[in-house]
């Protein structure tokens, strides 16, 4: 592996910094969870994950905090991704794909409408 010079060092951690913020509680109304069990990732959530992320940086919104769990306990339908705002209350959405996490961004967070097709309830 190459070494990095100091410089691109610090280039790095503010890149990443400015990542690791959506993970900051401060600030926040809305909490996406990203389910990461073993057969969350196996199914793609680590995608999910990460386009959720992106997708809000494209919107530029920063009062959402963004956070990943263990299982959901309902791996049937894996990937699961749940949204808690203060408008709609706690939300759970199964078979999230890249397309459909945009979707959550775009309808749910920003447009405060559930999407109904991929709404699951998960057990307690």
């Amino acid at each position: 592996m190459a070494k990095l010079s100091l410089e691109e060092l610090r280039s790095l951690r503010g890149s990443e910094s400015e990542r690791l913020k959506k993970r900051s509680i401060h600030g926040r109304d809305t909490h996406v969870v990203v389910c990461m069990g073993t057969c969350g990732i196996q199914a793609g959530a680590k995608i999910v994950l990460n386009s959720i992320v992106d997708e809000l940086e494209a919107k530029g919104l920063d009062n959402v905090i963004v956070t990943q769990s263990g299982c959901a306990g309902s791996c049937k339908d894996e990937p699961i991704v749940e949204v808690h705002t203060p408008t709609l209350g706690s939300v759970a959405y199964g078979h999230v794909d890249a397309k459909v996490a945009k979707s959550i961004v775009d309808e749910h967070i920003i447009g405060g409408k559930i999407l109904e097709s991929h709404k699951i309830d998960l057990e307690v």
